[in-house]
């Protein structure tokens, strides 16, 4: 009689709160954007380091921080320890095994949601995991991908100071964030 085997989890033998990216492995460098803003400023800074995320901490005015690229586990540990993430928040956002979820954490908010997108080359639907967290005056979310999303019309009316977008807080970008996720499920 043949007898199973099974994979020992990369997660095996570690304590709680360990990140480890569970999921396809990413090649390439972790791409971080920062967008910053009120009704009268924007400023917007793509970078490769978390270095550059850390003045934006105490702002009062709304930061959007999004990662795209959760392979790189020393960078999620950099952000978290940045703004003082829980371990098990970023244990969550490297396993991209998730269901989506949402915790409050006090100071902040956790949601995880899945992004669909269509696959032309494949003819497939293609999952990917969400993370964001929302604070009083920042988000931070994190996307398996290094590239394309459904938050460029997001993006773009920040940029451009369309709707009221800039004139909210950062709940009004968590929510404009999910909702183009929702949105995009249509599609």
């Amino acid at each position: 009689m043949a007898r199973l085997v099974k994979k020992r989890s990369k997660k095996a033998s570690l304590p709680p709160g360990t990140p480890v990216h569970i999921g396809e492995g990413k090649g390439g460098r972790t791409k971080i954007t920062i967008l910053d803003y009120d009704e009268e400023h924007f400023q917007e800074v793509e970078t490769e380091t978390v270095d550059e995320c850390f003045p934006f901490k105490d702002k009062p005015t709304v930061t959007w921080i999004n990662v795209d690229g959760i392979h790189q586990v020393e960078v999620l540990e950099k952000v978290g320890s940045c703004f003082e993430l829980h371990p098990l928040v970023l244990e969550d956002i490297a396993n991209t095994d998730q269901r989506p979820k949402m915790e409050d954490y006090g100071d902040y908010i956790y949601t995880v949601l899945k992004m669909l997108s269509y696959n032309d080359k494949k003819n497939e639907i293609v999952t990917e995991q969400v993370s964001l967290i929302v604070g009083p005056n920042l988000v931070l979310s994190f996307q398996e991908e290094r590239e394309g999303d459904v938050f460029s019309p997001i993006r773009e009316r920040i940029r451009s100071e369309k709707g009221r977008i800039r004139k909210m807080g950062a709940d009004y970008l968590a929510y404009a964030l999910i909702d183009s996720i929702v949105d995009n499920y249509f599609i």
